[in-house]
């Protein structure tokens, strides 16, 4: 059964930083990549970033370039989102995602198959 386990999350100022973690885990464990999605109170869930397993490939939202960098270390199996420069409006559960297929865009959710559980990220003014 593959898992993907987030950690990171917390509270901080605006301007503060925090780095994510999603853990994929488990056997049999094939995908096209890992990204980063999150949904604030009352919206829907949105793309974030996403990489793939070479890191020759990056994808982010645009609200979140020059702010935010993924990376993943093959040799753990771990994805990070480091998230600088926070702001309020940044608040939200943050989740991981394995990516299932190719034949969709990096940013359509529907072609993540794998979920983590989510961590919170909540940045006061």
């Amino acid at each position: 059964q593959v898992q993907l386990v987030e950690s990171g999350g917390g509270l901080v100022q605006t301007g503060g930083s925090l780095r994510l973690s999603c853990a994929a885990s488990g056997r049999g464990f094939v995908t096209y990549g890992l990204g980063w999605f999150r949904q604030a109170p009352g919206k829907e869930r949105e793309f974030v970033a996403a990489i793939n397993w070479s890191g020759s490939n990056i994808v982010y939202a645009d609200f979140v370039k020059g702010r935010f960098t993924i990376s993943r270390d093959n040799t753990k199996n771990v994805v990070y989102l480091q998230m600088n420069s926070l702001k309020p409006e940044d608040t939200a559960v943050y989740y991981c995602a394995s990516r299932g297929t190719s034949s969709t865009r990096w940013s359509n959710e529907i072609g993540y198959d794998r979920w983590g559980q989510g961590t919170q990220v909540t940045v006061s003014s």
